[in-house]
């Protein structure tokens, strides 16, 4: 249960002033009754909500799937640059949004949007190493032995990494598939790096045991139902 001025604030994206006096001229109905005391609690999961007649959307947590475009960045206030909070569209903006994650500002594809900072936590957590998966289109091919070398984990000058799995996805070892279960800076560039191979695209195309919606265009999002949350908790382990 909570306070109904919460509530519409959160769900409407206004102040909770602003929601307040939405309640106190009796804009605001629970069900087909108006209610004026914004002290009144109400159910999310089985209250309707009405303002002014529409219907209010109201969960206590949202996430969001975006495939993310090229040139926007992973973060809530851009100082100036465009982040993935930006290019929301305007009815699923509220309160408190935040990139659980990053990708690099020229990486796209599965970005997880919330305000549940608790998941994104968990989810982000070294302990709990939930795998990611990429797409990596290079400059020049790998071979088997950078295979072995990335399952057994590899050490750069301040980090070491652990072991991740690649595989080919096409003749010439052009392009591969990359799974990782760290989220260091320029993780996936860095590893090809060191055999002198450079990134030229990197898409990411899974989070645990969740794929990108191959129906979303670069830029464009939707909801997360609270079965494909569990399919990011429950990807396996490298």
């Amino acid at each position: 249960m909570e306070r109904i001025d919460k509530v519409i604030a959160s769900a409407l994206n206004v102040s909770r002033n602003d929601a307040r006096t939405l309640i106190k001229k009796g804009l605001v109905t629970v069900g087909s009754k108006a209610v004026r005391d914004i002290g009144t609690k109400v159910d999310e999961k089985c209250d309707e909500l009405f303002c002014d007649g529409k219907r209010v959307q109201y969960s206590k947590f949202i996430y969001i799937m975006m495939n993310k475009p090229k040139g926007v960045i992973s973060a809530s206030e851009g100082k100036g640059e465009k982040t993935v909070i930006d290019i929301l569209p305007a009815e699923m903006k509220r309160k408190n949004l935040f990139p659980a994650g990053r990708l690099d500002k020229d990486t796209t594809g599965f970005m997880l949007i919330t305000d549940d900072g608790d998941f994104a936590h968990k989810i982000l957590s070294p302990k709990n190493h939930i795998p990611k998966t990429y797409i990596a289109v290079l400059d020049k091919p790998f071979n088997d032995e950078i295979i072995s070398e990335f399952e057994k984990g590899i050490e750069l000058k301040n980090d070491v990494l652990m072991p991740a799995k690649i595989k080919p996805l096409d003749s010439e070892y052009m392009t591969a598939q990359v799974t990782i279960s760290q989220g260091m800076y320029h993780q996936i560039k860095r590893m090809f790096a060191k055999f002198s191979i450079t990134v030229l695209e990197l898409k990411r195309i899974s989070m645990g045991a969740l794929p990108l919606d191959d129906s979303l265009k670069e830029g464009e999002c939707r909801y997360i139902t609270q079965n494909e949350l569990d399919l990011i908790e429950k990807g396996k382990l490298l």
